[in-house]
């Protein structure tokens, strides 16, 4: 009697959890992206930031509009959009009076002038997310 009344009470329990089941179409697995750093956002200059870009630095008074030696052949080739600014390039950064009267870069980004290119790069990484202009001191 005890064997079938345990016997009864564990067919009982399988068959309510059985019961219970939902027959309705199980969403699909949790799909999961890659997390990428690029930002959504780009930043475009127009004719008159570029305008205004290439009369800054062809005054006198902020570099005479001199053309700074070229970067090495290997270290040029890899001045590109995704790939990190080589390690000890001499960067420089916008002064404040023109970097004002630029569009504000999305967040987490900042200007830097590297060979006479105007780049849109990641504070955290390094990486080049936009080059902006080619000639800042054509």
């Amino acid at each position: 009697m005890l064997k079938t009344s345990v016997l009864m009470i564990s067919l009982g329990i399988l068959l309510s959890g059985c019961a219970t089941r939902s027959t309705a179409p199980q969403a699909p697995p949790e799909t999961r992206t890659v997390a990428t750093s690029q930002p959504a956002h780009t930043v475009a200059l127009t004719a008159e930031h570029i305008e205004l870009i290439r009369a800054y630095y062809g005054d006198v008074g902020h570099g005479g509009g001199k053309r700074k030696k070229g970067l090495p052949p290997g270290i040029a080739k890899n001045l590109q959009r995704g790939k990190p600014l080589p390690p000890g390039i001499a960067r420089q950064y916008l002064p404040g009076d023109l970097y004002v009267r630029l569009p504000r870069p999305p967040a987490g980004l900042e200007y830097v002038i590297v060979a006479g290119k105007l780049l849109l790069v990641e504070v955290a990484t390094q990486v080049v997310r936009q080059i902006l202009l080619d000639a800042v001191f054509a």
